[in-house]
C-alpha cells in the first residue's frame, strides 16, 4: 500500500519531514531511499543469522528445534536425548517395523500405553520418516551428520522404511501438464483441469465440482494459442523499454549518491563513539571516573557501534544486481509472446507462470490477472499511453507511473 492509499500525514520526527499525497516528489524520493536502506538493513540482519545457522549446521549442530525424543540443552548449547521421550520413538520404530501395524493403530497403541497423543502426520513424516534419529539431518537442503547421539539402529530404520515403502506405492503414473494450475472456470469459479486421452491427445475442462457447467472442453493446441494472445498485451516498445531503462538507472545513480551521503553520516558516527570510548577509557585509568560507570558506558557504546556497523555493512550491499534483473524483467514483457511462439507447450507454461497469476476462462474469451510488474504493464497498454503516436512514444513517464512500475519491479525481483 503506497502513501497515496492511506490518505494520512506522516511526521518523522527526526528527519524533520511532513509526507502525505502532495508532497513533493524529491521529499517522497528520499523518504523511499531511506525506507530502501531499512529494508536492506533488516535483510542483512536475516543473512547473518541464516549464515550462523548454516555454519553451525556444518559442525554437526541441529539450529533449531530438538524433534521429539530430544531435548535442547540450553547451557551447554547441544541437543541430547529426552530421557522418557526417547522410548517412545523406539516402540514407535518397532512396532511399525513389524508390518502389522497401521499408523492409526500405531497411534492408538502409544497413546493407550504412553498417555501421548501425537498425529498421524507427525507420526508418519516427523518420526518414521525422519533421519535426525540415526544420528543424522538435513539443514538448507544439505544433509549433515549431527553430534547429537543416535536412538535407533540403521538397521531398523532401513526396515521402517521398507514398510513405509510398501504401504505408498504409487497407483497411477502422473502427466505434467502444462497449463495446469493456472486456469479458472469463468461460470462457477472452479479449477481448470487437464485430462490425457488415447495416450495422445490433452484436454482441458471444468473440474466441476460446484455441479454441471457450460465450459465447452479445450484442447491443449487450441488453448496455447489463445493464451499467447495474452502475451501481446503486456508488450513495451523497445523505444519506451529504452527511457524505462534510462530512468531506472538514473534513479539507481541517485540512490548510489544518497547511499553515499549516508555512509559517509555513518563514519562520522562511528568514529565519534569510537573517540568517546577511547577517552572515558583513558579517563578510567586516570581515576577520574568509576569502574561500575565505564562497564556501564563502554556496554552502551559497543552497541550502539555495532548498530553502525550493522548498517554500514547494509549500505555496502550491492543493488546493481537488483537493477540487472529489473530490466531483464521489463524485457521480457518487450519480447515474452516472440519467445512464447518458439517455445513448446511444458516451457510456455513455464513462462505463463511468471507472467501471470490466474487467468479465467469461459471458452470464447480469457480474462487475466497479471503479476506485477505486469499488471502496471498491460493497463498503460491497454489505455494506449504508449501507443505508435509519436507524441505519446516522445512523452517521458510520468512521475506517478514510473514509480508505481519501479516499485512493483522490485517487489517482483525481489
Amino acid at each position: 500500500m503506497t502513501l497515496e492509499d492511506l490518505s494520512v500525514e506522516i511526521h518523522l520526527a527526526k528527519e524533520g519531514q511532513v509526507l502525505n499525497k502532495d508532497s513533493k516528489s524529491q521529499a517522497k524520493l528520499m523518504h523511499g531511499f531511506q525506507v530502501l536502506m531499512a529494508r536492506n538493513y533488516i535483510e542483512n540482519l536475516r543473512e547473518e543469522v541464516r549464515k550462523g545457522m548454516k555454519e553451525k549446521a556444518a559442525q554437526g549442530v541441529y539450529p533449531g528445534r530438538a524433534p521429539f525424543g530430544y531435548r535442547n540443552n540450553q547451557l551447554q548449547r547441544n541437543i541430547e536425548i529426552h530421557p522418557d521421550n526417547a522410548e517412545v520413538v523406539k516402540r514407535i520404530f518397532e512396532l511399525y517395523a513389524n508390518g502389522n501395524c497401521s499408523l492409526a493403530d500405531l497411534r492408538q497403541i502409544i497413546r493407550t500405553e504412553t498417555g501421548k497423543t501425537i498425529a498421524k502426520s507427525h507420526i508418519h513424516d516427523g518420526i518414521l520418516r525422519n533421519p535426525f534419529y540415526l544420528g543424522f539431518f538435513t539443514w538448507d537442503g544439505e544433509q549433515h551428520k549431527g553430534s547429537h547421539p543416535a536412538i535407533i539402529s540403521p538397521a531398523l530404520f532401513q526396515r521402517v522404511q521398507d514398510v513405509l515403502d510398501g504401504h505408498n506405492k504409487p497407483k497411477y503414473q502422473k502427466h505434467d501438464f502444462a497449463f495446469g494450475g493456472l486456469l479458472t472456470c469463468a461460470y462457477d469459479d472452479c479449477m481448470v483441469t487437464a485430462e490425457f486421452k488415447k495416450q495422445k491427445y490433452t484436454y482441458y475442462r471444468c473440474t466441476g465440482y460446484k455441479g454441471k457447467c457450460d465450459l465447452p472442453r479445450m484442447t491443449e493446441a487450441e488453448l496455447g494459442q489463445r493464451l499467447g494472445e495474452v502475451l501481446k498485451n503486456i508488450h513495451i516498445p523497445d523505444d519506451v523499454l529504452q527511457q524505462i531503462e534510462k530512468q531506472l538507472t538514473e534513479g539507481h545513480a541517485s540512490g548510489e549518491a544518497a547511499k553515499k551521503e549516508q555512509r559517509q553520516k555513518l563514519e562520522q558516527r562511528l568514529s565519534a563513539v569510537r573517540q568517546r570510548i577511547d577517552q572515558s577509557y583513558m579517563d578510567k585509568l586516570d581515576g577520574k571516573i568509576s569502574e561500575d560507570f565505564w562497564q556501564r558506558k563502554n556496554a552502551e557504546w559497543q552497541q550502539e557501534e555495532q548498530q553502525i556497523l550493522f548498517a554500514m555493512q547494509g549500505l555496502e550491499q550491492a543493488s546493481s544486481d537488483r537493477l540487472l534483473t529489473a530490466k531483464r524483467t521489463l524485457e521480457l514483457a518487450n519480447q515474452a509472446y516472440f519467445l512464447y511462439v518458439t517455445q513448446n507447450p511444458a516451457e510456455q507454461g513455464k513462462l505463463l507462470k511468471k507472467v501471470l497469476l490466474n487467468c479465467r476462462v469461459d471458452g470464447l474469451s480469457l480474462y487475466p490477472t497479471y503479476r506485477k510488474p505486469f499488471d502496471i504493464i498491460f493497463e498503460r497498454a491497454k489505455n494506449q499511453e504508449w501507443s505508435g503516436r509519436e507524441d505519446l512514444n516522445l512523452r517521458p513517464l510520468s512521475r506517478t507511473t514510473f514509480r508505481l512500475l519501479l516499485k512493483s519491479v522490485e517487489t517482483y525481483c525481489s
